[in-house]
């Protein structure tokens, strides 16, 4: 049995053209029935959407209104301190920079030139910079000079395969370890004795220097001609590859001879080109009055030792 309350299904409905308009110009249509609203989608219509907001992220504890932040007071003491110490280091590089730039100076005006050692490439044992340490007019005597200072170590390494291969075939062992002996002493005392004397010369211009060259390097050149002839009066029979011993050993064994005439032509070309240098630098110290130079020198030498 119906209520009396309940509506009349078959009355007829009022429409209200202003209520739900927005549901409407979606195209649905809004109907009442037993008391409820529903929609009816009509031909074409699109359901309505519908939509949310995503709720915002909850705060962190700790960082609200009345959070504290606990910020160090440490860090910039710290950083006080760091800077202070940067500062000291900084001033003690300065004083070091100062320090050895004194120092250089001091050994500047000495005289004194620190000698870096760049030759040969591969293995630098000793200072040479022709190029840049000694005056133009002087270099092609300069290199000369040094291609004698290798002639010299040329002509004593020959010696000894020569009289290696001497001592193989039967001449004693004595002339080779003679031999050994002019290698280990003769190319060091070379360069010491004469080749260095004269590099410092041609760079710093001095007249003791130039007169130590002389007195070593006509050593040199009488021992080139020595060995280039060879005389067994002083040295153990065929420890020197000279004219005289080639002769001897070619005729009992021509392999070794051809050993001999090659040592000697080594020794008498050297021995030519050591009389140039010496009279190229000869003629240079005569000019540049580097003779009267080094006699006053000499004389207050003599003087000074004497008192």
């Amino acid at each position: 049995m119906a209520s009396r309350y309940d509506p009349n299904p078959f009355e007829e409905e009022e429409l209200n053209p202003f209520a739900n308009q927005g549901t409407q110009g979606n195209g649905f249509a809004q109907s009442n029935y037993g008391g409820g609203a529903f929609y009816m989608p009509t031909a074409g219509s699109v359901p309505p959407a519908t939509s949310r907001l995503s709720p915002l992220p909850p705060e962190p504890a700790g960082y609200g209104r009345g959070a504290i932040v606990d910020i160090p007071l440490d860090s910039a003491q710290d950083f006080r301190t760091k800077q202070k110490e940067l500062q000291a280091k900084e001033a003690e590089l300065k004083r070091r920079e100062q320090d050895l730039k004194r120092k250089e100076d001091a050994i500047a005006r000495s005289g004194i030139v620190l000698e870096e050692k760049n030759w040969p490439p591969f293995f630098p044992i000793i200072h040479h910079d022709i190029t840049n340490e000694i005056p133009i007019h002087l270099q092609k005597v300069q290199y000369v000079a040094f291609t004698t200072f290798l002639g010299i170590v040329l002509c004593l390494t020959w010696n000894l395969v020569a009289v290696t291969i001497a001592w193989i075939k039967g001449e004693g062992p004595t002339i080779w370890f003679l031999a050994v002996i002019y290698l280990i002493s003769g190319v060091p005392g070379a360069y010491v004795l004469w080749y260095r004397s004269l590099y410092r010369a041609m760079r710093t211009d001095s007249a003791l220097k130039f007169g130590w060259f002389f007195l070593s390097y006509m050593f040199h050149i009488a021992f080139c001609v020595f060995a280039a002839v060879a005389p067994p009066i002083i040295f153990k029979g065929k420890s020197l590859t000279g004219i005289l011993p080639a002769l001897d050993v070619v005729t009992s064994n021509a392999f070794v001879g051809i050993f001999y005439f090659i040592g000697f032509a080594f020794f008498a070309i050297e021995s030519v080109m050591s009389i140039w240098v010496i009279q190229q630098v000869y003629m240079y110290f005569r000019g540049s009055g580097k003779a009267a130079e080094m006699k006053r020198e000499a004389a207050k030498s003599t003087m000074m030792a004497a008192f």
